[in-house]
């Protein structure tokens, strides 16, 4: 896949898919093209990465890695369970423990 813009698209419309069939029914939400955007995208020889996320505010982001070798996807759904800080003075630990 050598064209970026085309491996945005087919990324965004997986997560629509994704969120459409998986959302629960009483929630009555579905999303469309406008509610999905890349955070971040890579592409290094045949392969291409992309993290996406919604303006849905579950907590959900998805990961999709494009394999050159085998003309493959493969698409990874996570859920963010925590943010902690870390401040300076405790990973600074860490590293001058090794």
């Amino acid at each position: 896949m050598n064209d970026s813009y085309k491996f945005e698209v087919i990324c965004k419309n997986l997560v629509i898919d994704y969120f459409n069939n998986n959302v629960e029914k009483t929630d009555n939400k579905k999303i469309n093209i406008k509610d999905v955007y890349v955070v971040w995208m890579c592409k290094t020889l045949k392969n291409s990465k992309a993290l996406l996320s919604t303006t849905v505010s579950d907590g959900m982001y998805y990961e999709i890695t494009y394999n050159g070798e085998k003309d493959e996807i493969y698409f990874d759904a996570y859920k963010k369970w925590e943010n902690v800080v870390i401040p300076k003075e405790k990973f600074n630990d860490v590293v001058e423990s090794e």
